[in-house]
């Protein structure tokens, strides 16, 4: 057989497993096995074969794979397709570590308003051995699916009508605490929070670790502003209502966008941070070492959460039990300069 490349060229066809194995002196089984990863196949003859594949350029045909082994050796992801840091960093994540695995990716985006349901069936009907959802927004109702491969959830549950599934993902909630513990240990009598788009599951668990450590602490709970979209746009206008009230000496911000919006808005009506002001925002964006002041802000580590994920995953394609939650928190608190140590705050200001 024979193809036509783009010029009118005659290609000849490339090497097949029978070829592979006879150079490599194994039977197609072994070279299989070596192809797909399986066990069973000693270190000796797996460098024999492998490089055998590399002389010979070999690529395994995913379909004929798929209908010799039921597998596909593809996984999908269903994301929003945001340009927003913490959605983008995660799929970029999340593609490394399956890529590292051994699969391909087929991704599915709901960016332009595609139900999460819909971009399963666009992945099932590629043909993918697990999907991961990476979706961030929801309706405020349980997501209900239906898929015959295994389903891992980045951060919220789904119930699925049939299949296995797993929950993974950072703890929006405990790094949501420790954000706003670390400004209570300052001094400061309580923190402000802004909040951002609650239709965003992220933003909920974070409004909900502000609560939890200001309860905890006996601290007061103050009044929330608008809830913001994650621009630094939003978190300005949501400074600007701060900035007038003496008493608003601590703000955690729901992501650094928003922080930093906070941030000029302080500048502008003469607040300083942190002598006036602390400020932590949360996600560390690569200019948040950057600005002036530093921010302090809550670091996820989008490479632990995808790396977790797709393990899960595996371990669920391939009927093994989960390996172990891994000791390490996926989040940590950075401290730089935009937190201090409270000021007299003065006489309470009329809330906004």
């Amino acid at each position: 057989m024979t193809t036509t490349g783009a010029e009118g060229g005659r290609r000849r066809r490339g090497p097949g497993m029978t070829e592979v194995a006879r150079a490599a002196g194994v039977s197609q089984k072994t070279v299989s096995r070596v192809v797909n990863g399986e066990p069973h196949v000693s270190p000796e003859v797996r460098d024999r074969v492998l490089r055998v594949i590399r002389e010979l350029d070999y690529r395994p045909n995913t379909a004929a794979r798929a209908l010799l082994l039921g597998r596909y050796r593809r996984i999908g992801v269903v994301s929003l397709g945001s340009s927003l840091y913490g959605p983008s960093t995660l799929l970029i994540a999340l593609e490394r570590a399956m890529q590292r695995a051994g699969y391909s990716v087929a991704l599915a985006s709901t960016l332009e308003g595609q139900k999460v349901s819909v971009a399963v069936d666009a992945l099932l009907e590629q043909g993918v051995d697990g999907i991961v959802l990476s979706e961030p927004i929801d309706d405020g109702t349980p997501l209900r699916l239906s898929s015959d491969v295994p389903v891992v959830s980045v951060g919220e549950g789904v119930e699925l009508a049939q299949g296995t599934c797993a929950v993974v993902g950072g703890d929006g909630i405990a790094a949501a605490r420790i954000a706003t513990e670390h400004l209570l240990s300052l001094g400061h009598r309580t923190v402000w929070h802004l909040p951002g788009p609650q239709d965003w599951w992220a933003a909920r668990d974070r409004l909900r670790g502000w609560r939890e450590a200001l309860a905890a602490a006996g601290a007061p709970e103050p009044p929330l502003p608008s809830p913001g979209d994650w621009s630094p746009a939003s978190g300005y206008a949501a400074g600007r209502q701060l900035a007038g009230l003496s008493d608003v000496t601590a703000v955690f911000a729901a992501n650094d966008d928003m922080a930093i919006g906070a941030l000029r808005a302080f500048a502008d009506a003469g607040r300083a941070v942190p002598g006036d002001v602390s400020v932590v925002g949360y996600d560390d964006i690569p200019a948040a070492a950057y600005l002036s002041p530093p921010l302090t802000t809550v670091r996820q580590n989008f490479a632990a959460v995808a790396d977790r994920a797709v393990d899960v995953l595996i371990a669920l394609i391939e009927g093994r039990a989960a390996p172990a939650e891994p000791a390490d928190q996926a989040v940590e608190l950075t401290v730089r300069a935009s937190t201090g140590p409270v000021r007299d705050p003065g006489p309470p200001h009329p809330r906004p």
